[in-house]
């Protein structure tokens, strides 16, 4: 029984990972089972008889790996696509968080970024599969085959910001990913659905060492 509680709490509430719940008893709780933990346990503990384990403890700077899941490739993006991901919360800088997927719920594809402040900046991170040809990425002249990137959107910021890569959605057109010197330059009536916070791209043999482009307008 009180595994089972314990499961429930881990579930619903997406705590962090050192933080103990908070809840009547909780001090008697933690007791009961690490007695059980001792008295089940056939070999040496941490720090018995001169064993110990590979501990790391992480940094208070250190940003988690976070799990982001993906809308769709692009193009052929729809609105209703970017719509349809959920985003969780990042966890804070020096913990991380689980992530259980949901049996009844639309089974999508996730992807892990590396941490960075960029990545714990987003508020409702989704990740767009982007054809490196379908958004300007130069790759060497040898790579002819399209190589597939991963975007990382914010949802959160709709707001319009020149020369920053927007991804939107144009009546009879669909989604597309640009970015525009001015908000006049937007297609008429389109709809800010998020903004490119980074593109990740893989490493193939062919490539060497990439030379970062310096146009006015970054991804």
């Amino acid at each position: 029984m009180m595994r089972a509680v314990t499961l429930l709490v881990v579930c619903l509430a997406p705590a962090t990972a050192w933080v103990i719940p908070t809840f009547p008893r909780a001090a008697s709780r933690a007791s009961s089972r690490l007695q059980m933990s001792m008295s089940t346990s056939t070999g040496n503990m941490h720090g018995q008889n001169s064993c110990f384990l590979p501990l790391q403890q992480m940094d208070q700077d250190y940003y988690a790996p976070r799990i982001v899941q993906i809308a769709g490739s692009y193009p052929g993006l729809t609105a209703e696509d970017v719509g349809a991901v959920t985003s969780e919360p990042a966890p804070e800088p020096g913990q991380w968080t689980y992530d259980f997927s949901d049996p009844e719920g639309p089974q999508m594809g996730t992807v892990a970024i590396e941490g960075s402040s960029v990545v714990y900046g987003c508020d409702e991170p989704i990740v767009i599969i982007a054809e490196h040809f379908s958004i300007g990425v130069e790759l060497p002249a040898e790579i002819t085959d399209p190589v597939d990137l991963v975007v990382l959107v914010d949802r959160a910021r709709t707001s319009f910001k020149e020369r920053k890569f927007l991804v939107i959605d144009v009546p009879g057109m669909g989604v597309t990913i640009g970015a525009y010197p001015a908000k006049k330059d937007m297609p008429d009536n389109a709809i800010i659905l998020g903004q490119v916070e980074m593109v990740q791209i893989p490493w193939l043999p062919s490539m060497g060492v990439l030379q970062v482009s310096k146009n006015v307008c970054h991804i």
